[in-house]
């Protein structure tokens, strides 16, 4: 279960932090410290360029691994996909093997979205309880498993059935990771990592159509036909990842002068005692850096059903839910139909379409790389960046459907599109952490994260079974393939803009406080929420202490207020 220490515990961890910081004061300087009436960790202000450097080296820690898990899931998720056409001249692809029929492979690909949709928020729940290392190794390695199984597939009902458990066991792992980010990370500085690893989903878009070039050469060793080799060696690859973060990936952060229970006292202690332990991700002057900039995470209350209760009533839910829904939809659309949509706005050879879908995904990577981390800066206004960002891709699926004379224009609208793409997903994650953190903890995160990653990705399914292919009519050959379907998804994408500025209104209106909780010691939940993090949120960090932006003497001036003005934790 997750580490929820009690009030003499917290007390314990704040007198260790107290000494901590009082033997740190004597060789520091520049830092203020006040202390709060009642006992508790006095207010130690960092520099902060000593708290950026406690963030990198969580970075170092986390992120690589977040890129490798998300990069091999991703790989064990769409590989059937290129499975369909491997080795085809020979009659050893997927679908003339098992005697598919379009309905079959329609249906497969659907029962996975149906159990994940299904299975996220239990997931979730699951992972908030227990210990987030282990719940994440945990779903990589099942990941891992099933992926292997596909190499056993005889007909369609065992792929109908393997995709059915794929979903659930795929269940949380993309709001679980946003979630788990959330134990290191103020959200206002999530957006950028969000990204950061989700450009993973794009590289691997890539990588497995070149590498199953390879797994094609293969076809016939050991008389396995290629896709088979690829289904077992990505699958073997996901379990050996998945043992490998037991041993890296750190557990949720312990106050400094903590210990964390015997693995006996694990309500899981009969599997947990052969678990091995994972260094702790801070240590030192480190740890109780992390401690004072982000301590809202580490004295976690343990959630009833009636604090998931109110977070599922929340009204903030549903248009961080649409917003997701319009996006997901264009990026499955892209996904599955770029290639079909190049195809048709010029007379252009199986090998050059495949040489222009990549750039799209490029396009897609460059947005995140430079849209996400300025969205971090100016976190107060995620929905600007995200409706600029959707406004760049309802300008590219204009041009794709109405530049009929030019079809490089087209082609263009596609980058424009895939630009577009990159940052949305990330950053509407961000803001359901930085939203639901303050208005309902962790268990906020965790449920929020499910539902509109979750009930978002019915985008997925409308594209796939309502638009493109699954309106006939609108699929047909011709100069205004898919105007119908694009036109659709411009609608929807408007209606995600429309979500946005409606979040930013009601915000407005009617606030983010904290929700009261059922459980408590009688604190104050503002007085709980206020940290070093929480106190330099107050401000955007904007354009400061970037290479290429010098820091003004007013810049400093506002820094030093920021200090004198801030309340005690």
């Amino acid at each position: 279960m997750a580490h929820n220490p009690g009030p003499s515990s917290a007390a314990a961890a704040d007198d260790a932090v107290s000494r901590a910081l009082a033997s740190d004061s004597k060789s520091s300087s520049g830092n203020e410290t006040t202390s709060k009436p009642g006992g508790t960790a006095p207010i130690h202000d960092y520099d902060i360029d000593r708290v950026e450097k406690v963030y990198r080296k969580l970075d170092l820690r986390i992120l690589p691994a977040f890129w490798v898990l998300y990069f091999l899931t991703s790989a064990i998720r769409s590989n059937i996909g290129i499975a369909q056409t491997m080795n085809m001249d020979v009659g050893h692809d997927l679908v003339t093997i098992l005697s598919l029929t379009a309905r079959d492979t329609s249906l497969a690909l659907a029962l996975f979205y149906v159990s994940y949709v299904l299975f996220d928020l239990p997931s979730n729940l699951v992972m908030s309880r227990l210990s987030p290392r282990v719940w994440m190794a945990r779903i990589v390695i099942a990941v891992g498993v099933v992926g292997t199984c596909f190499a056993a597939v005889r007909d369609a009902w065992s792929l109908k059935l393997l995709r059915f458990l794929l979903g659930v066991v795929t269940a949380g792992l993309w709001p679980g990771m946003a979630y788990y980010l959330t134990l290191f990370y103020p959200p206002s500085r999530t957006g950028k990592r969000i990204g950061m690893y989700f450009t993973a989903a794009q590289v691997s878009a890539a990588v497995v159509g070149l590498v199953s070039a390879g797994f094609q050469r293969m076809d016939g060793v050991r008389g396995i036909v290629g896709f088979r080799w690829m289904f077992l060696v990505y699958g073997l690859c996901g379990v050996v990842l998945g043992f490998a973060l037991l041993w890296w990936l750190p557990d949720r952060p312990l106050a400094p002068g903590e210990e964390r229970p015997a693995r006996s006292a694990l309500p899981w202690h009969s599997l947990g005692r052969w678990l091995p332990r994972s260094p702790e991700a801070l240590t030192g002057e480190d740890a109780v850096v992390h401690y004072h900039d982000l301590r809202r995470v580490y004295h976690a209350r343990p959630w009833t059903l009636r604090d998931l209760g109110r977070v599922l009533v929340d009204w903030r839910l549903w248009p961080l839910t649409l917003m997701y829904f319009g996006v997901v939809g264009v990026g499955i659309g892209t996904q599955l139909y770029g290639g079909v949509i190049i195809a048709s706005i010029g007379k252009f050879t199986g090998v050059q379409v495949s040489l222009l879908f990549a750039p799209i995904w490029i396009m897609d990577l460059i947005a995140i790389l430079i849209v996400t981390p300025i969205s971090d800066r100016f976190h107060r206004h995620r929905a600007f960046f995200f409706s600029c960002s959707v406004c760049i891709q309802i300008a590219g699926l204009l041009t794709t459907t109405f530049a009929l004379a030019n079809p490089w224009a087209r082609y263009g609208g596609l980058l424009m599109v895939g630009f577009g793409l990159g940052p949305t997903v990330p950053i509407c994650m961000a803001w359901t952490g930085e939203i639901f953190q303050r208005r309902h903890r962790e268990v906020g995160v965790a449920v929020a994260s499910a539902l509109v990653s979750g009930l978002g990705n019915l985008g997925s399914i409308t594209t796939t079974y309502a638009l493109y292919t699954g309106w006939p009519e609108d699929a047909a050959p011709g100069p205004h393939r898919y105007r119908k379907s694009n036109l659709a998804m411009i609608g929807i994408l408007c209606m995600s803009i429309v979500s946005s500025v409606v979040m930013v209104v009601l915000l407005k209106v009617f606030g983010n406080e904290p929700a009261k909780k059922s459980t408590g010691s009688g604190e104050s939940s503002d007085a709980e929420w206020e940290d070093g993090a929480a106190r330099r949120e107050a401000h955007q960090r904007g354009f400061k202490r970037l290479g290429w932006w010098s820091k003004s003497a007013g810049d400093d001036a506002a820094d030093t207020v920021t200090k004198k003005v801030s309340p005690e934790v």
